[in-house]
């Protein structure tokens, strides 16, 4: 555990916190992409499927089952509870393709030639593309309210922060795993327009706007 990996899990906590609250107070969920939140779900199973086989700390476990059950409650929310009041009309982004990258990524980058790390590598590629139909929304859409737009910019910085993260852990600790790495870049490299526009607009006060 380093400070960049704290902050960075923290971050990650108030994206989806933020995401929860912001939903029940609306009581909708319009302009969120489900087909993403099902991709993180994804996410989450396929990177710990160790979670009730080997014990690491009790931060580790925690931090595991609050992103599993928080993220099921968000598919839930979406999905069920307050579907009436949510477009999803415009939640057409083919996930296949997105699929099929990240299983062909593993399979060419991945630690370990082994089911289980054939699996972790899976996790990684998916969530480095998984943000991509909610950004496709913003740009059909054109705008969307500030508080999806911090909730993305949470997840952004969220990964980002991983990086330096790696980073001591090479220096300090001596490990180094590249497929977490270039994930890590690839997905830090997708929320790029993003951020520009957010600190262009958004921490100015302004309201969230793409060319549509």
């Amino acid at each position: 555990m380093n400070i960049f990996r704290f902050l960075g899990d923290l971050a990650h906590l108030v994206s989806i916190f933020l995401l929860i609250h912001t939903i029940e107070k609306n009581k909708s969920a319009n302009g969120l992409s489900l087909k993403t939140q099902v991709l993180y779900m994804i996410v989450y199973i396929t990177r710990y499927t160790d979670l009730f086989t080997k014990f690491y700390s009790v931060y580790n476990t925690l931090m595991k089952i609050t992103f599993l059950v928080s993220q099921a409650y968000i598919i839930f929310l979406i999905a069920k509870k307050y579907i009436k009041n949510t477009k999803i009309e415009v939640d057409t982004f083919p996930i296949r393709y997105l699929f099929a990258a990240a299983a062909l990524f593993a399979l060419i980058f991945t630690q370990k030639y082994t089911v289980g790390g054939i699996v972790w590598s899976f996790s990684l590629w998916l969530e480095s593309v998984a943000i991509i139909p909610q950004l496709y929304i913003l740009q059909r859409t054109g705008e969307a309210e500030n508080i999806t737009t911090h909730y993305i910019a949470a997840l952004g910085i969220y990964r980002a922060l991983y990086i330096p993260n790696w980073i001591w852990r090479y220096l300090v600790e001596g490990k180094f795993n590249y497929v977490s790495v270039l994930s890590g870049v690839v997905q830090t490299l997708v929320y790029t327009d993003f951020f520009y526009i957010y600190w262009q607009k958004v921490l100015k006060g302004k309201k969230f706007s793409l060319p549509v």
